[in-house]
């Protein structure tokens, strides 16, 4: 019993503490499902034609469209505040759903992302239009994609495929706006480092388990 309490207070607490005062504008320590289970992304295939999974990983998923570089600057904004903060997470990845036809486009705006940081787990893959659209429509989200099948927001997607947001009629998130900085900088950054934290408890908590 007294060994539980010890390792309560080893591993548990420092995390619960971490979670409330790390958090500057989201003050929930859990960030609830706006959608769960929504399929997989395995069938199809980024540049290098390698499958990618959500399953098992803490995914930023985006939609990039057919006019991607116009988007670039979400990109540029989404990499330098969020990619190098989590990169180093192991399971934290990247995953953009693009048109096909719109590969070159990608390319180009991965070599820039190249300059400035390790673009390892920023992950494009590539569907036709039709079934883009129709994997959209699972996630069942109050927002759209725009004509050129691309989006300006950005979800959060954990370990079960589940859709993360805010649930609360008054701040109601299912998505961050890249263009935004308050998105981005604040919200955004704040429900990536609840998930993470998340996460890290689970991960303490099962080693404590082993340990008794």
């Amino acid at each position: 019993m007294k060994k539980n309490a010890v390792l309560l207070i080893l591993f548990i607490l420092p995390i619960v503490a971490y979670l409330f005062f790390a958090t500057g504008v989201n003050k929930f320590m859990f960030l609830p499902t706006v959608t769960p289970s929504i399929p997989d992304v395995s069938h199809w295939k980024t540049l290098d034609g390698k499958p990618v999974t959500l399953d098992k990983k803490i995914s930023i998923l985006g939609f990039a469209g057919y006019k991607v570089l116009t988007r670039k600057g979400n990109y540029f904004n989404l990499n330098q505040k969020i990619y190098l903060k989590n990169k180093d997470f192991t399971d934290f990845q990247f995953v953009i759903v693009a048109p096909r036809g719109s590969e070159q486009n990608v390319r180009v705006l991965l070599n820039g992302l190249k300059s400035l940081s390790d673009t390892s787990k920023w992950l494009f893959v590539f569907a036709p239009q039709a079934e883009i659209e129709v994997f959209f429509s699972k996630l069942k989200l109050k927002g759209k994609l725009d004509a050129d099948g691309g989006s300006n927001f950005v979800y959060i997607i954990d370990k079960k495929r589940n859709l993360r947001g805010r649930k609360d009629p008054k701040e109601y998130k299912e998505g961050y706006n890249a263009i935004s900085p308050a998105d981005v900088y604040n919200e955004m950054t704040d429900d990536v480092k609840v998930i993470l934290a998340e996460y890290r408890l689970a991960l303490k908590r099962n080693n404590a388990d082993r340990q008794n």
